[in-house]
């Protein structure tokens, strides 16, 4: 007995010794090879557990292996249960996919072999949420783009979401704000919140659908018809951090507190004798750009010296890493959650008048029929006459100035002049090259002392704004050029072709407005700016703007130099905000090399991996910032509305769908129109401009002006409803 005791022992330490042998058929990888031979070689046939367990011989060596083997092959959709058994989910053609975002009727997924971003129905979601990885299959679409279906829910994310808390025969219930239509029940927690509530919430309890979960509350933020708390909401949701970590607070104060010395101005050009000033909005604080000029006989010397933000923020340190977790400032209202502490960004990196500031700066060399000749870039060292004001420039170009503006400027108004002369020759060339002038309106709120939007304003852009958008055009094309040249890993800020099938869309659209289509084969800017000119003039030219911008690529930052089409250039970057971009830091780092003439090589093994991160990652959180900033401005409009329910605006129809159309007031607030408040009729939507009774000669077409009354403002969804006056 005791001999055959020992040969046990020795038995169970071969196995156990087997068995932490990589590969070996008693291993968690050992089972998986074994479990996708047997379930590929039954191809649609199910292979039923106990079969698989039998032919893995999982009983006889490690069950719990086993069990782990199939779950994470379940887990990375290679396999899946069916009712009969296991099968390939490649042979089925399912596929493993993440929930990227949802709405209340509908979601969106997208292929992690692929990336391919398909619709998803709200009735074929399976009760997944954002973050989800689930097993999906392709459905017949209703349209030319990919629709699929969840099948399972393979790894569930945590879900917080954002939503208001409404009531319903006595008992109070969770209504979110982008899940389902369907509010879903609450179960007990710790906090306090009431009828009307913003809150933040978890769930607790999944559900086969969405109205099946069950969620905790985590927070309110308060009432949900106050844009601010929308907007906090919003951010959180987003996991916007709003503070800096003490990290990189006590980073940002010592570098302060350090302060600019003689000892930095070492191996700078010394700058601090020229003209030089910045021009920004009366509100910034974070003034990362200045300007300098002088003009020869053969043309112009541009200046533009933007903060020497690199200089300060190295590589991995604590600020580095917050920064491009960041990836930009997020502006909202008359808030801005900064992407470097206010040490650095309103501070000591902040060229603020009369003060030394360190500087990058381009230098340009321009022909007098305003041709970028050539450049060189250097570290610098400025002092900053002014704090230039848009609006007051602007005045001074127009001859408005007051005597205290032409006295806070005197110094000033020759090289202002001199500025105004070059950018009118740019501006023109600019449209020689063929640059589309796509128009854009952003919108001015405006808030009370208590935070609450009591009007709404279309931001003007003068003169001044167009001079400094071309001299930093040419800052950012130099230094595009200057990577291209030397073919260096770089951040490059690049606008694709637009898609084909969008441009056929366009043609399309353009034909039914009777707008003269240039022929062309494979579409240049230069069609697109044709466009635009072809329909000048004409009422439909507010929609030929809006369908030719929605034709267009969205710009991102990639590091293969493709160009910039909505710009007509060939090379371009972002250059001149490193305050508030980490693209712009990130090539002012590189650029740091390059003007230290470090070689090709070097520069290659040090930021090829750094330069493609934060191009990607940079492009993720530009997206999530332009989406954040365009819902709370939502909120602040239908919360300024609100005080506006029955009063009578003009406007002019924006859009049009089958279920009314859009009106966009003057002040750029727009709403819908439903179908169901026109007057009675029978009307049916042509697909693309209009709405039209069939009975009578009543149309709304895009394009239209009309009057109409505001008949409901939710501060919550930032959606505004109005109606025909």
């Amino acid at each position: 007995m005791p001999k055959k005791k020992k040969q046990k022992k020795s038995h169970e330490k071969n196995v156990s010794q087997y068995e932490k042998r990589s590969g070996d058929k008693f291993s968690v990888e050992g089972y998986k090879n074994r479990i996708v031979t047997f379930v590929q070689k039954s191809g649609k046939k199910p292979v039923s557990p106990k079969d698989l367990a039998t032919k893995c011989r999982s009983v006889r060596g490690n069950e719990a292996n086993f069990n782990l083997a199939v779950n994470e092959l379940i887990e990375d959709g290679v396999i899946c249960q069916r009712k009969r058994g296991f099968v390939m989910c490649s042979v089925l053609g399912f596929f493993k996919a993440e929930i990227v975002r949802l709405n209340r009727t509908f979601g969106f997924m997208k292929r992690c072999d692929t990336e391919e971003e398909i619709f998803v129905p709200g009735k074929f979601l399976c009760g997944a949420m954002p973050k989800d990885i689930v097993l999906a299959h392709y459905i017949p679409s209703r349209s030319e783009k990919p629709e699929g279906e969840v099948l399972d829910i393979l790894k569930t994310a945590d879900s917080k979401l954002t939503g208001i808390i409404i009531e319903d025969e006595g008992e109070k219930f969770f209504l979110a704000d982008t899940m389902s239509k369907t509010p879903v029940r609450i179960e007990n927690g710790d906090i306090d919140y009431k009828i009307g509530d913003k809150v933040m919430a978890e769930i607790c309890r999944n559900g086969r659908r969405h109205r099946d979960h069950k969620v905790k509350i985590l927070f309110t933020f308060g009432s949900a018809q106050s844009a601010e708390c929308c907007a906090k909401a919003m951010l959180a949701v987003n996991d916007i951090e709003t503070e800096f970590n003490e990290d990189v607070k006590r980073e940002a104060k010592r570098i302060a507190a350090s302060g600019v010395w003689p000892d930095d101005f070492k191996n700078r050009l010394d700058l601090r004798n020229l003209p030089i000033f910045t021009i920004d909005s009366a509100e910034s604080k974070d003034l990362d750009d200045a300007v300098s000029i002088e003009k020869t006989d053969n043309g112009y010397i541009l200046g533009v010296h933007i903060a020497d933000v690199s200089h300060y923020v190295k590589g991995n340190s604590p600020l580095d890493k917050s920064a491009l977790e960041r990836g930009t400032s997020i502006y909202y209202a008359d808030q801005v959650i900064p992407m470097l502490p206010k040490e650095l960004s309103n501070g000591i990196c902040s060229l603020n008048p009369d003060e030394d500031r360190l500087t990058f700066s381009a230098i340009m060399n321009i022909t007098s029929d305003g041709m970028l000749k050539d450049f060189k870039f250097a570290k610098s060292v400025i002092r900053s006459r002014v704090k230039g004001i848009y609006s007051e420039i602007n005045t001074i170009l127009d001859n408005t100035a007051t005597d205290e503006i032409k006295q806070k400027y005197e110094d000033l108004i020759p090289s202002i002049n001199i500025m105004n002369e070059l950018a009118d020759i740019r501006i023109e060339n600019r449209k020689k090259r063929g640059a589309p002038e796509i128009e854009t309106t952003e919108s001015k709120i405006i808030l009370n002392d208590d935070h609450i939007c009591v009007d709404i304003k279309p931001r003007t852009r003068g003169k001044s704004e167009m001079i400094i958008e071309e001299f930093m055009l040419l800052a950012n094309e130099s230094a595009a050029k200057l990577a291209a040249e030397k073919e260096i890993p770089f951040v490059y800020r690049i606008h694709e072709q637009p898609a084909t099938e969008k441009i056929d869309t366009l043609k399309e659209s353009l034909q039914r407005l009777n707008v003269e289509i240039p022929v062309f084969s494979s579409v240049k800017p230069t069609h697109i700016a044709q466009i635009l000119e072809n329909a000048k003039g004409k009422d439909c030219y507010p929609v030929v703007n809006m369908i030719t911008l929605r034709s267009m690529a969205k710009a991102k930052y990639e590091t293969d130099p493709i160009g910039h089409f909505g710009l007509a250039l060939d090379d371009y970057a972002h250059f001149t905000s490193p305050i508030r971009r980490y693209p712009d830091l990130a090539i002012h780092r590189i650029l740091s090399d390059v003007i230290d003439n470090a070689d090709s090589e070097w520069l290659e093994k040090r930021y090829s991996g750094f330069a493609q991160k934060a191009s990607e990652h940079s492009t993720a959180m530009e997206i999530r910032a332009a989406n954040i900033e365009r819902e709370c401005e939502d909120c602040y409009k239908a919360e300024y509305m609100q005080n506006h329910i029955g009063d009578e605006f003009e406007g002019i129809i924006s859009s049009v769908t089958d279920f009314g159309f859009y009106v966009e007031l003057d002040n750029t607030i727009e709403g819908l129109v439903h179908i169901n408040t026109l007057p009675e009729g029978y009307y049916e939507y042509d697909g693309y401009f209009s709405i039209k009774d069939e009975y009578s000669d009543r149309c709304f077409m895009a394009g239209n002006r009309v009057k109409i009354i505001c008949s409901k403002a939710d501060v919550n969804s930032g959606k505004i409803d109005f109606e025909l006056a």
